[in-house]
């Protein structure tokens, strides 16, 4: 594949996309999400193979892996973005001048849209949709991992786009290698901004090496402050759901932070997550508290690498912290803007906390697990934004478009 045509022609059919009526391109993803059913079996073979290279005990093969019901999901994901309104052409400012020039600041396509992804299949059909729907084509650059499972879904949305007599370059996938990822990254005439997703080492390598702009998404080390006014069975159920629904996920709890006036709840809090057989790395004060409370095979004293990790796996650490100032402290030094979460009843801390905490999600008495476009009420999301500029958290069909300004005059002139 020679990547600076593929990226000229996703540029040149991105052009082209403007023209397609709305009406036409809820019904091309209806049709994808009618297709996936029908294909099936072809989708699973090919995720077959992929699974088959990786250990079923790697915590990614969770996330790679696709079944009948995630498929169905996916193509039901598909749907509720078709049936989402527009995102383009949404007035989002409008003034007249005192010299009666009409200006609008309204909403248009970003054009072309790289992402650079591991082994999450279901991110292709995801990202085409968000894309499409936003007026914006796309190149697809999954990991190696997922590459059987991603060349049949392009396959899918090329023969759907090819029906419809929609240029296939619109959506286009590289090949799984360094050298692919390198040339995406240097490609600032044809690709105009890139999102990363996945963990901590991919954003850092596309950060540091793009020369196209980024939005950073994806590495979440999330933390759940439990206050000295924090109610035990709201507290039990909210650590167990963020840390146990699905560990693969950036929205997965990775530490628990406990106030030290509530040490001897501990064992109950954490109670629940023996059952999914959590692990823990507890500092001093939390190992004392669970000792002879937690399994013991499942219970190790923390060392200094154990904050600040983004799991992806049944582990867990735990650390003591004096009040909510600390906590918020130790989630500055370790936590990566994601989601973060306290449990507390007394609304003055919960309100402290939200105003202290720098990260694009925060949750009172909240799992982080919500974290989610489809939580929030978005359809289906790109990735959580954990970056201040253009978007920040889960990022819907309105967060992949950007804007222009339209000026109407009527002969008026500057005065020199």
């Amino acid at each position: 594949m020679n990547m600076n045509e593929t990226f000229k022609a996703v540029r040149a059919a991105s052009c082209r996309l403007p023209l397609l009526a709305k009406d036409t391109i809820d019904e091309v993803l209806r049709a994808v999400a009618d297709a996936i059913p029908l294909q099936a079996d072809e989708l699973l073979a090919a995720n077959a193979e992929d699974l088959a290279r990786m250990c079923p005990d790697d915590p990614k093969y969770d996330r790679l892996k696709l079944t009948a019901e995630r498929l169905q999901g996916i193509a039901a994901d598909t749907r509720q973005v078709a049936e989402l309104p527009s995102p383009l052409d949404i007035v989002l400012e409008e003034t007249v001048r005192p010299n009666g020039l009409h200006l609008r600041k309204v909403s248009v396509p970003f054009g072309v849209i790289g992402v650079v992804y591991e082994a999450r299949p279901n991110v292709s059909f995801d990202v085409f949709a968000l894309c499409f729907k936003s007026g914006s084509a796309c190149i697809l650059k999954g990991g190696s991992d997922a590459d059987c499972s991603n060349r049949a879904i392009v396959r899918l949305l090329h023969g759907v786009l090819e029906r419809f007599g929609i240029d296939p370059h619109v959506v286009e996938l590289l090949p799984p290698t360094r050298e692919a990822t390198a040339e995406l990254l240097a490609a600032v005439d044809d690709v105009d901004v890139l999102i990363p997703r996945g963990g901590k080492q991919l954003i850092r390598y596309v950060r540091q090496h793009a020369m196209v702009p980024v939005i950073e998404t994806g590495a979440g080390v999330c933390h759940t402050y439990f206050d000295i006014s924090g109610d035990l069975s709201k507290g039990a159920a909210i650590v167990c759901n963020a840390k146990t629904r699905r560990v693969s996920v950036c929205n997965a709890l990775d530490c628990l932070l406990i106030h030290r006036g509530r040490l001897a709840d501990l064992a109950a809090l954490c109670g629940p997550l023996q059952e999914s057989r959590v692990f823990l790395y507890a500092d001093e004060e939390a190992y004392a508290a669970l000792q002879g409370c937690y399994p013991p095979e499942l219970l190790q004293p923390a060392v200094a690498e154990s904050f600040g990790t983004e799991f992806l796996d049944y582990k867990m650490a735990v650390r003591t912290v004096a009040d909510v100032e600390e906590a918020v402290a130790h989630i500055r030094r370790n936590g990566s803007r994601h989601s973060e979460c306290i449990v507390a009843e007394n609304a003055d801390t919960a309100r402290h906390f939200c105003r202290l905490v720098d990260a694009a999600c925060v949750y009172v008495n909240a799992p982080t697990s919500f974290t989610d476009g489809a939580q929030f009420g978005l359809g289906a999301e790109i990735g959580i934004s954990t970056q201040k500029l253009h978007a920040r958290g889960p990022m819907g069909l309105r967060e992949m478009t950007t804007y222009k300004w339209l000026i109407e005059g009527n002969g008026q002139v500057r005065p020199r």
